[in-house]
């Protein structure tokens, strides 16, 4: 019996080595960058192996060593694993020639490690830590050039802003530890399953973990140096928005016991991410550049995985969280091709407004299709089957637009792969939900009519925007949405204010000469 017992303790040796491996590369040899983020994605892929068809009693040794091994950490660990792989592979090859490759693969190795380490970590203090590295690790990547002023100013107030999320984050653990006498990831949830209802200290520990998930996550009104770090190369942008910014989505969904019995910290997720889902979604119809509207799509994304835990949706945001890590990797790495797509575009006759008529056809047959979901749902989930009915059937108004606006026969193939999709969507969600330890999906009436407002209203602005183009309403509203709302023009002067930040001094303009008149030479015969 000892052997197999000696045997599980040795298995979960490759998480922890998957950041050391990436640390000692960094440390050492940079130019093996993509050598180790192979090993890397290896051994986490022997890891999860490992786990899904060990017996219980490695999951007990992998807690012993301080490593997580549930679903959640294992699927983060393979996506964040496979996208330094890719990342790392395209930098080499991006930077080729740039003096300054090495150091950039350093620190993106780095960056892999402390986001490896955080994942991996089962406690609450090394997952802080790591956190913290990965956001100090990755202000070097986006002061890359340093004569930047734009990539120093958004590097700033990055800086600043994870550092209130730290503070947040510090309170947090200091009343947790002193509520539940430990700060073990396993221990934490436990207690907080086995209590019929949580403390004040844990409730207010709960709403700092929601302030700084915030913070972290870019969402409004901090969201500004997420829009304007694009000044860094762009597999700093794609590593950023696959595999950092959303790394506040998984703490949510690996502390689900607890946050689901804090009902303030809840609604405080709901309202928060879905005026940053709302706003978002909006002012990313304005931009033209096109990482400055994928920047702008993270920030409306992560409000929308922030709504999804705080409805208590674990096993939709943890799919949300990998397909937008995956979406938004390919996005950014292929977003030079948008300039070809964008002159193909425009060579073709501009898009004339929707009819009205035809709108209203669309939105009546979409009304069809929530009513039957809602009338097929289960019935104990009333509010929440109503607000997914509803969602879905404005999701469905522009496909409907389209299918009117063409023939089936140019339709048919976009139907039948939206039917893939779907069908593929809704099977990997089946799967999450299984693999999931058990939770109740939230009832809090007040959340749902929030989400169902929130989204409503996005909806009939776009819809007037649609409808109506050149419309003054259209003008004045796209004046402000292409101002950002002005809520970053506020938190930078004030950051200007309290905590300026060192910029080089801007070079003067070289002194330009006259130019000499040189008379015409009379060549005499």
């Amino acid at each position: 019996m000892s052997q197999p017992v000696e045997a599980a303790g040795l298995l979960p040796l490759p998480a922890p080595a998957i950041p050391l491996l990436l640390l000692l590369t960094a440390w050492l040899r940079p130019r093996a960058a993509q050598a180790a983020a192979g090993g890397g994605l290896l051994l986490a892929t022997l890891f999860a192996g490992a786990v899904a068809a060990g017996p219980e009693s490695m999951r007990s040794a992998a807690l012993a060593l301080g490593v997580r091994a549930d679903v959640v950490s294992l699927t983060m660990l393979l996506l964040v694993a496979g996208l330094g792989v890719i990342v790392v592979r395209y930098s080499q090859t991006y930077l080729e020639g740039d003096p300054g490759r090495e150091r950039l693969l350093r620190w993106l190795l780095l960056t892999l490690a402390a986001v490896a380490t955080l994942v991996v970590a089962n406690h609450l203090l090394v997952a802080a830590l790591a956190w913290t590295a990965t956001s100090v690790a990755l202000h070097q990547l986006l002061t890359y050039f340093p004569d930047r002023r734009a990539a120093l100013v958004a590097a700033h107030k990055k800086f600043l802003v994870s550092r209130l999320a730290d503070l947040c984050l510090g309170i947090c653990l200091v009343l947790v530890y002193r509520s539940v006498g430990s700060l073990q990831l396993d221990r934490v949830t436990a207690w907080a399953s086995a209590q019929p209802e949580l403390p004040a200290a844990m409730h207010a520990a709960a709403v700092l973990l929601v302030l700084a998930v915030a913070l972290k996550s870019a969402q409004l009104p901090f969201h500004g140096w997420l829009i304007q770090v694009m000044e860094a190369p762009t597999p700093v942008s794609a590593l950023l928005h696959a595999g950092v910014v959303n790394i506040g989505g998984f703490v949510l969904i690996s502390l689900a016991p607890w946050l689901a019995k804090a009902a303030p910290a809840q609604l405080l997720l709901v309202a928060l991410g879905l005026v940053s889902a709302v706003a978002a979604s909006l002012i990313m119809t304005t931009r033209v550049s096109v990482k400055v509207a994928l920047a702008w799509s993270t920030c409306a994304q992560m409000g929308f995985m922030l709504v999804q835990c705080g409805l208590g949706l674990w096993p939709l945001a943890l799919l949300h969280l990998v397909a937008h890590s995956l979406y938004k990797a390919h996005a950014f790495l292929s977003a030079g091709s948008a300039v070809e797509a964008w002159k193909l575009r425009a060579l073709t006759a501009p898009t004339a407004a929707v009819p009205p008529r035809r709108f209203g056809l669309a939105l009546v047959l979409a009304a069809l299709v929530g009513v039957a979901l809602f009338a097929f749902g289960s019935p104990e989930h009333g509010a929440p089957q109503a607000v997914l009915a509803l969602l879905f059937a404005l999701a469905a108004v522009p496909l409907l637009l389209e299918v009117g606006a063409s023939d089936l026969r140019r339709t048919g193939g976009r139907w039948l792969r939206l039917g893939f999709v779907t069908a593929l969507s809704l099977g990997a969600h089946a799967l999450v939900s299984r693999l999931l330890p058990a939770s109740a999906v939230g009832h809090a009436s007040l959340a749902w009519l929030l989400v169902a407002a929130g989204f409503l209203g996005l909806f009939a602005a776009k819809s007037l925007l649609q409808l109506w183009p050149h419309g003054a309403w259209a003008r004045e509203l796209h004046g402000w949405l292409f101002a950002g709302l002005y809520l970053d023009e506020f938190f930078t002067r004030l950051t200007f204010r309290l905590w300026p930040p060192r910029l080089p001094s801007m070079s003067p303009a070289p002194e330009t000469q006259p130019l000499a008149f040189n008379p015409p030479v009379e060549v005499r015969a």
